[in-house]
């Protein structure tokens, strides 16, 4: 157990995030930290005094908190619009982002637009851990996720072990849960790993895929296990699709959880993370998705696993998407 986690965004995944800490007493204190509502000043006076007064934060924390003796579990939630709530966390988890969503006149922002403000976004959060726990270990889930990691990577110059991405345990997951589905197998008996960016680019790795210890390939045809891959890479959307709104939470946090966990326990527990690469798989300098080992350390170690000329080639073909993404950052920070 941790002495505290922070959380930084209090919105569908924040909110998971701060109940299942509790619930799973990760941590005997969690801070939650989001600046929302925001006050309009062309709203009446008497409106902006009401919204001033009102925080997402601490009205989930509360929530929570009045739950804690239904459960039986003695955890301490603070929630700020300022970032004090996370001061002296050992573990961070950054969920802070703003979603793409279609403007009143339902076009979208474009894929630049969304990247500039989250990357503000991100430089405001870099602070806030630099100033509150710069000694945190850091998993961050927010979106485009290659990007935020690799500039928070920038702002805050941890220790190779001390900052994440979660992703490829999220789009593990999904790949796991298409193949058992496939299967009519337990989701428990299905072994599988997503490596590369987050993306359309990311490489279900099918020779790692097994079905309690046996090869997919026994249980399913190369068609059906190419369309299962297919829906993996674009199995976020699918959710957004299907929602209307936002993007997937539940999934994404569970994700996190898990990596938090084996770092809260010490579990050295072998997970697909998005971890800064020095040399791995000849990739040098980026935050790409591998399998790692992670623990009270963090990052324990880097696995590099043997892979098919074509997951190779796909695995290439994704790591240049995020290079691609990083030198679209650096050349927003000129």
């Amino acid at each position: 157990m941790l002495n505290k986690i922070g959380v930084i965004g209090g919105g569908y995944i924040g909110g998971v995030l701060a109940q299942e800490i509790a619930k799973r007493r990760l941590a005997r204190e969690v801070g939650l930290v989001d600046p929302a509502p925001f006050v309009n000043p062309d709203d009446p006076p008497e409106r902006q005094e009401v919204v001033g007064k009102q925080s997402v934060a601490i009205g989930k924390c509360l929530d929570i908190s009045e739950g804690l003796p239904t459960i039986g579990k003695d955890v301490k939630l603070t929630g700020s619009k300022d970032y004090s709530a996370i001061k002296d966390a050992d573990l961070i988890i950054n969920t802070a982002g703003v979603p793409r969503k279609a403007r009143p006149d339902g076009t979208f922002p474009t894929r630049e637009e969304l990247l500039t403000i989250n990357l503000k976004v991100t430089n405001q959060v870099a602070a806030g851990i630099k100033e509150m726990c710069p000694n945190a270990t850091v998993i961050s889930i927010a979106n485009p996720l290659d990007a935020i990691v690799y500039t928070l990577n920038k702002a805050l110059k941890p220790a190779k072990n001390k900052l994440m991405g979660m992703a490829g345990q999220l789009d593990s997951g999904r790949y796991c849960y298409f193949v058992a589905e496939a299967a009519n197998v337990s989701v428990e008996n299905v072994n599988a790993m997503v490596m590369g960016g987050h993306g359309d680019t990311m490489v279900p790795v099918r020779s790692s895929c097994q079905i309690a210890g046996i090869p997919v390939e026994k249980f399913l045809d190369d068609e059906t296990l190419k369309a299962i891959e297919a829906r993996t890479r674009k199995a976020g959307g699918e959710v957004v699709g299907l929602l209307g709104f936002g993007s997937a939470f539940v999934s994404p946090a569970w994700a996190a959880l898990e990596m938090a966990e084996a770092i809260a326990y010490d579990k050295r527990k072998v997970l697909p993370v998005c971890a800064k690469l020095e040399g791995e798989y000849g990739v040098d300098g980026l935050f790409v998705g591998v399998p790692c080992i992670l623990g009270k350390n963090g990052i324990e170690k880097v696995l590099e696993i043997d892979l098919t000329a074509d997951e190779k080639a796909a695995f290439e073909r994704s790591v240049g998407a995020v290079r691609k993404t990083c030198d679209e950052v650096e050349a927003m920070s000129v």
